[in-house]
């Protein structure tokens, strides 16, 4: 079986608070005629803290879309080898032993994939796979275990490393005044994770079935207008109602396993804000506090896209992990609406065991 072990998750010094974001939208919009319902949405999200991967005056202004995605390649270059080291460390492989790269980004565009650039300068071998997943959004981090668990799967013995990279300020658009993208502005935080999925040993969740939904005719709730000055983030304003749509989806998933949904030990899910949570407390059935990783997460970091799931997944390991069996699920959201969902038992700590590779068919 697949293990997801701890994620490595960094995040840029430069820090905004929710004081200063609802300074700046009453600077800023004075005059937009819903001022006091955006800053009530704002507050309302929980968010106190985010973090920038530029000072806040560099990501107010707007340079253009080709200086602003030369800032997302040279950010991202300085920033992943430093994650993916530690997570390949707290999976105890190295770089020859992973077989899969999967990178997940929404908010910068490279080609070649920095999967590309990370095996020339890092030491992966030649013959590793790459996977970019670039239009998932935030459901990309579930999109990404699942398919690290369906590769492990495919191929008993390898080793997938996965990478995100989000830096959601560099989405800031100034002309955007739309209650949704206002809100957003005050919602999205930069950061970036990496974790490993053993297909042998490990200490982690144990991935055991995974499965994708999406809502039909939602296909333009979450998206990107792509334009001149680069993408312009559009968000629905029936987005925050869409766990009523996805909680069955939930509840099939484990019903699929012979689980009960609501009586899992613990939950990795996205928290793209806080009704969330709170209406999947309600469709599920459960308190509020087996949330609470996805809840610090937003609360500390704001919305980090797909990077979510791996700082509530490295949460859950800092407060030290779960007992052998435990019971979890987790959940990645986003456009489509999609919800990328898998379940899986906590697997303690082993020995490491050799690696068990089918060559000709990884390396083939």
């Amino acid at each position: 079986m697949a293990t997801l072990c701890r994620p490595a998750v960094a995040v840029p010094d430069h820090v905004i608070t929710q004081e200063q974001t609802l300074a700046l939208a009453r600077e800023t919009h004075a005059e937009h005629p819903q001022r006091d319902l955006v800053l009530r949405l704002i507050e309302n999200t929980g968010v106190l803290t985010r973090h920038l991967v530029q000072p806040l005056e560099e990501t107010l202004s707007h340079p253009g879309f080709e200086r602003r995605n030369r800032v997302y390649e040279v950010e991202a270059k300085a920033r992943v080898p430093e994650v993916v080291r530690r997570a390949l460390a707290y999976a105890e492989v190295e770089t020859v032993d992973i077989d899969l790269i999967v990178y997940v980004s929404c908010t910068g565009f490279m080609m070649p994939s920095l999967t590309a650039w990370l095996i020339n300068t890092m030491g992966f071998r030649t013959d590793t796979r790459q996977l970019p997943i670039a239009q998932l959004g935030c459901a990309a981090g579930g999109a990404a275990i699942n398919r690290a668990h369906d590769f492990c799967t495919a191929y008993p013995g390898s080793n997938v490393l996965i990478v995100s990279c989000e830096f959601c300020s560099l989405l800031y658009q100034p002309t955007d005044i739309g209650v949704g993208s206002l809100l957003s502005n005050g919602l999205f935080g930069d950061a970036l994770s990496a974790a490993v999925v053993r297909g042998d040993g490990g200490t982690g969740m144990r991935m055991e079935r995974n499965a994708s939904h999406l809502v039909p005719d939602t296909e333009n709730w979450i998206s990107y207008a792509v334009r001149e000055t680069g993408f312009h983030f559009q968000l629905d304003k029936r987005v925050p109602g869409t766990m009523e749509m996805l909680a069955p989806a939930l509840k099939s998933l484990a019903a699929d396993h012979d689980w009960e949904v609501g009586e899992l030990d613990f939950y990795i899910v996205h928290a793209g804000g806080p009704r969330i949570l709170d209406d999947l407390c309600r469709f599920l059935g459960l308190g509020p506090e087996m949330f609470r990783f996805s809840r610090n997460t937003l609360t500390e970091r704001g919305n980090i896209a797909s990077s979510v799931v791996f700082d509530a997944l490295a949460r859950l390991f800092a407060e030290g992990g779960m007992t052998q069996g435990a019971r979890g699920l987790i959940a990645g959201f986003g456009p489509g609406i999609t919800a990328e969902m898998g379940v899986g038992r906590w697997r303690a700590d082993e020995p490491r065991l050799p690696p068990v590779r089918e060559v000709a068919a990884v390396r083939g």
